[in-house]
């Protein structure tokens, strides 16, 4: 008895997911047969994603606090921003803070084998 109320159950699951999964796709077969014909007129103000590749920016953002800059500006921020790559970081910072991101990063290494520590 045991065996074919599992057979029943087994079967029925199955039955039951055949079900939905014919249900869900069920909308997707008539937008199949008039894949053809579009949904929606063409609008003349959409542009095509092509042309928008190939399109020139001429204002941008900027990447500090996202004011709206022109092109010549984006451009000599982005030279400014590049020339502060060769400062090495410990000058970006000044030594009272350098000092307190040591003393921190001590108390995070001292706490591992002296856990009560504030």
């Amino acid at each position: 008895m045991m065996c074919r109320t599992d057979w029943v159950a087994k079967n029925c699951r199955i039955a039951i997911a055949a079900l939905i999964s014919t249900w869900i796709s069920l909308p997707l077969i008539p937008s199949a047969i008039f894949a053809e014909m579009p949904s929606t007129p063409y609008l003349p103000e959409d542009t095509p994603e092509e042309v928008l590749r190939a399109e020139i920016y001429t204002d941008a953002r900027s990447p500090i606090d996202g004011k709206q800059l022109t092109a010549a500006e984006y451009v000599e921020l982005m030279e400014k921003l590049r020339s502060l790559d060769s400062i090495p970081p410990e000058d970006l910072v000044s030594p009272k803070v350098r000092e307190v991101i040591d003393l921190l990063r001590l108390r995070k290494f001292l706490r591992q084998f002296i856990p009560f520590i504030p």
